[in-house]
């Protein structure tokens, strides 16, 4: 194996914003993002004043630079009001460059769903919004920690529908005594709303989480998992859905988060808000930034000294292979070779032993010119990705 020799990047990836609102009206017990349950009334002029803080600590490390996508996740953002989320996109263009076309998504869950105030969240300048509905089959729901029912989920992405050209829909599967049927019906529900953006995910037990410590009784096993999930994706292929990541399927194209490509293709972006996490590359090497996690602890030290809420970690040259593969290989179509070079700053050569040995096993495309998992590599995702360990 070569070593790795990190030269100087010669040009920088395309950057991104991530804006994180940590709040939900309930914790979810699969979920393991930094998510608090709103105990007080929420001071959204005082968090929105320490993201636009944050976001200028971050501009002499981004100098001259074009802002090509935002994210605002949470947590649930559409617990803010549309003056609030105005007031933010209007601070963040007074400090940033920012695209004309730039894609700029909110999440949203379907019990704060309100039209005023889809239609504000439109007039503030979200052109994308993904709607976390992750069922439409109440007993599933109430089982996930959901507080919206199904027909609260439709009448939202209906509505939302009428507002945004862009609209997705988060579906879990594999979910607690969930049948082959069961999970068609839902996905074929999904597909019927006319949406051409659908993110379908498999229910994972993560540590730290409600059913991490407790996994629920009657989830599938290994067979039914793979029946499940290969019937979701045979479904979402039949209605025209093309699969470009692991759990994303669109219509078209243009339809592909922006965003999130950005993130699968080893680009930049700069994480504000309690909790979130950035990657910022330079001529000096990669860094990662990190803010304080809980919401309390961020707006202190936002208010008193903005360096104390983030920390900055170069990534070591020997982690930059593995953390390019784990990103790119996602991608169904890959990406190009000469990626690897300009986004790490290393030969592919480092990885040409894992390559051909990917490629021997039948995971890896042996198309030089992209790094592609094959239909192979798709399904057995993490073998392929741990042979860049």
């Amino acid at each position: 194996m070569m070593p790795f020799f990190t030269k100087p990047l010669t040009a920088l990836p395309p950057l991104s914003l991530y804006i994180h609102i940590p709040w939900c009206i309930q914790k979810c017990p699969y979920c393991d993002f930094n998510s608090h349950k709103i105990k007080t009334a929420l001071d959204e002029k005082a968090y929105i004043d320490a993201l636009l803080i944050d976001l200028q600590c971050e501009l002499p490390h981004i100098w001259g630079r074009t802002v090509e996508t935002i994210f605002i996740g949470g947590g649930t953002p559409s617990i803010f009001s549309a003056q609030a989320i105005d007031r933010l996109l209007s601070g963040v263009r007074a400090l940033v460059k920012l695209t004309p076309e730039a894609e700029i998504t909110l999440e949203a869950n379907p019990s704060t769903f309100e039209k005023i105030k889809f239609q504000g969240f439109k007039d503030a300048g979200i052109n994308r919004l993904s709607i976390g509905v992750q069922s439409f089959d109440d007993a599933k729901l109430h089982a996930l920690g959901r507080i919206h029912n199904s027909q609260e989920a439709l009448s939202a992405i209906t509505t939302a529908a009428n507002i945004f050209a862009r609209v997705n829909i988060d579906l879990m599967y594999a979910l607690p005594h969930q049948t082959v049927q069961a999970a068609l019906n839902d996905v074929q529900t999904a597909i019927d709303t006319g949406v051409s953006h659908i993110s379908a995910y498999q229910l994972t037990l993560e540590p730290n989480t409600a059913f991490g410590h407790q996994p629920p009784q009657g989830l599938p096993q290994d067979d039914a998992m793979q029946d499940i999930e290969d019937a979701v994706h045979g479904a979402l292929f039949a209605a025209g859905f093309q699969q470009y990541e692991t759990s994303a399927f669109a219509k078209h194209p243009h339809q592909r988060a922006h965003h999130n490509l950005n993130y699968w293709q080893f680009g930049d972006y700069i994480g504000i808000g309690a909790g979130a996490h950035g990657k910022i590359s330079s001529h000096n090497g990669i860094v990662r930034t990190t803010r304080k996690r809980h919401p309390n602890n961020y707006l202190y030290a936002m208010q008193s000294n903005p360096d104390d809420a983030i920390e900055r970690k170069n990534i070591a040259s020997e982690d930059l292979p593995f953390e390019f593969m784990m990103n790119a290989l996602r991608l169904t179509d890959g990406v190009p070779s000469h990626y690897f070079a300009e986004r790490t700053g290393q030969n592919l050569a480092v990885i040409a032993q894992q390559l051909q040995h990917a490629q021997q096993k039948g995971l890896l495309d042996a198309n030089p010119a992209f790094l592609c998992p094959t239909p192979l590599g798709r399904r057995f995702l993490n073998d392929l990705i741990g042979l860049f360990l």
